[in-house]
């Protein structure tokens, strides 16, 4: 059964990247992406930004709460304040990446969590993001 976040309704960055969501929980979500050729890069292997992407939106999915208020919702939201990937094995077009993300610590408001991005059982980057919450602001 497929799951949503309401992060991710207005995010056409994901959208675009054609991102699923298989679970999300507070501190605890899974996704996945099949890599298409607008993806890969001039070496042929999926762009390390593709990549980088991928994992950011599981860490935007793990550092904020899918159940807070639907209706008027939150008063805070969650952001990176930073981020580092690791890239270890090359992702190839056709391929579908899964990343996982889990909280590591919270404290007030910050966090680190880590995002492991895998195409089956090879292991394709390591990515740990810190995350600050602050005051959601209205757009002008």
């Amino acid at each position: 059964m497929p799951h949503t976040h309401p992060i991710l309704e207005q995010d056409r960055a994901s959208q675009w990247l054609g991102i699923d969501v298989d679970r999300a929980l507070f501190g605890d979500a899974q996704i996945s992406m099949t890599v298409r050729e607008e993806m890969v890069n001039g070496f042929g292997m999926a762009h390390g930004g593709i990549i980088f992407a991928f994992a950011d939106t599981c860490f935007a999915l793990a550092c904020n709460d899918p159940e807070a208020d639907r209706d008027a919702g939150p008063a805070t939201i969650t952001v990176a304040s930073g981020a580092d990937i690791n890239f270890v094995a090359p992702a190839f077009e056709g391929q579908t990446l899964t990343a996982v993300g889990r909280e590591v610590s919270r404290s007030g408001r910050s966090g680190i969590y880590d995002i492991r991005v895998t195409a089956g059982h090879t292991l394709i980057a390591e990515f740990r993001g810190r995350s600050r919450t602050i005051p959601k602001h209205a757009r002008d």
